[in-house]
This record gives C-alpha cells, structure tokens and sequence, in this order.
C-alpha cells in the first residue's frame, strides 16, 4: 500500500490521464483509419515493452519479425482478411523467426525466442486486433466501441479507487496491491455503463444483454490486468515501461484492453450482434 499522502495524488493523476487517454481514443474511432492507426500504435509499444520483459527473463523476442507479423495482424483485420490468412501468417511468423535465429543470432536460445515472438504476436496482436474488428462492424461499429472502451475505462478506474479505499482482501498473489473489494468496484461500474449504454437508441441492446456484456468485458479486462502482472512478476519489474506518467509503460496502461477487446468480441458474439464469418 502506497505510504499516505502519496496515494490521493498518484490516485489522481493516474485518473486524469487515463481519462486524457480515453478522450483521445474515443475521438479516434470517428475515424476508421485513424483508429487503425492508433490501435497500432498501441500495440507497437505494448510489444516493444513485452520484448524488455522477455529479455529480462530470458532470450529477447525477435521484434523486427514481431512487428511486422503485428501490423499484418492489424491490416488484414482492417480489410476483412484475417479469417483467410491468418494462418499463413502465424506460419510465415514462426518460420521467418526460426530463420533469423539461425542466421544472425550470435547466442543459443532459437526455440525460445521463436516462441517468445509468437506469444508476443499472439497476446499483442491478435488480441488487440479484436478491436480493429469491432469498429469495422456495419452501423454500430463505432457506437460498440465506444461502449466497450468507456466499459474497460470504468472497471479500471473503480477497481482502483475502491480498491484504494476500501480494499482489504488480496485478489491474487501475483498483484497484492488488487483486491476482491477493488475487482467487484469495477464489476458493478461497468454493468452499470453497461446497462445506460444498452438504453441508449444507438445500439439497440435489451438491458439483459448489456449487463451481459459488462460482466464478460469487465471480467476479461481485469484477466488482462492480472496476466500483465504475472509477466512483471516473473521479469521482476515494477512497471513493463515509463512511457506514461502515472501509469508505468504503455502495456501497463492498456493491459485489461488487450483482453477486454477480444471479450468484447466475444459478447458480441454470444449475443448475436457479431455472425461467426465476421470479420
């Protein structure tokens, strides 16, 4: 627990720029291409700093080939293609990897950091790409993913300030500083987003089924948060960066939207908004 005195003003802080940065990203799912853009640009520096955690652990992933298997994740979402060659991809990943390994790295170490890379394109890519895909649904593309950004926004915000005032009982052994008072915070704020949104004429919801999807997203968004930690703890770092004051590195700010984008997805789906051959 922070020494008192200092938590009110981290607390603070750490809330405005998350609002900051959830001002900028609603504002950019406007805009498709500029949404693309942003998304990438998340995911870019989310893998560069899961890279610093694997070579703190161990062999470094390949970034090169993890970037650009991460941006191709992202474009053949953006042009509906990632169904037919997804595949391919992870394929072209793993072998392109192995090669590279082979030919210039100077240390042993090749499965590792092979599989190290297509983690990282996994978790990173993939994942974050479910995002890409829910914007690019028909009518209410943008109006979901506003719903699903300000969902996440909500559980972590709660999950902090609940957790930070009331929380007495550890969630988990990876992340003393989360509590079971902190995780039902955020629970009960985000069904409560969930319910207002499914209320709302743009997207046509029946309150059930935004209740639904809260608890989906907002369980997966705080996975996510919890995966996150379980890497920092095995790296033995505090933070996966310093990129964003307040916040620590760009992967411990947007951590529960790499896993609350593809739940959101997911309660879509349930739901039937989402068909199964989209995108």
């Amino acid at each position: 627990m922070p020494a008192t005195g200092t938590a009110p003003v981290a607390g603070s802080r750490r809330i405005l720029i998350g609002v900051l940065l959830g001002i900028v990203g609603l504002g950019s799912v406007l805009w498709a291409p500029g949404f693309a853009l942003l998304v990438m640009a998340v995911a870019a520096g989310c893998l560069w700093e899961f890279g610093q955690l694997s070579a703190r652990k161990g062999p470094a992933i390949e970034f090169p080939v993890a970037l650009a298997a991460v941006a191709a994740y992202m474009a053949l979402t953006y042009f509906h293609l990632i169904h037919r060659w997804e595949g391919v991809l992870l394929g072209a990943t793993v072998v392109v990897a192995l090669v590279v390994n082979a030919a210039f790295a100077s240390t042993s170490g090749s499965f590792a950091r092979t599989g190290f890379t297509l983690l990282g394109v996994l978790y990173i890519g993939k994942l974050t790409s479910y995002f890409i895909a829910i914007r690019a649904l028909p009518s209410i593309g943008v109006a979901l993913t506003m719903y699903a950004i300000v969902m996440i926004a909500f559980t972590d915000i709660f999950a902090m300030v609940v957790g930070t005032t009331i929380g007495r009982t550890p969630l988990s052994p990876l992340s003393p500083r989360k509590t079971v008072e902190g995780a039902i915070g955020g629970l009960v704020a985000a069904i409560i987003v969930g319910i207002a949104g499914a209320l709302t004429p743009w997207l046509h919801l029946m309150w059930w089924q935004g209740a639904l999807i809260a608890i989906i997203v907002s369980v997966g968004a705080q996975a996510g948060d919890l995966v996150e930690s379980a890497f920092k703890r095995d790296a033995r770092v505090k933070d996966a960066g310093s990129l964003i004051l307040g916040h620590g590195g760009v992967l411990d700010r947007f951590d529960s939207y790499i896993f609350g984008g593809v739940a959101m997805y997911f309660a879509l789906w349930v739901i039937g908004t989402i068909p199964r051959s989209f995108p």
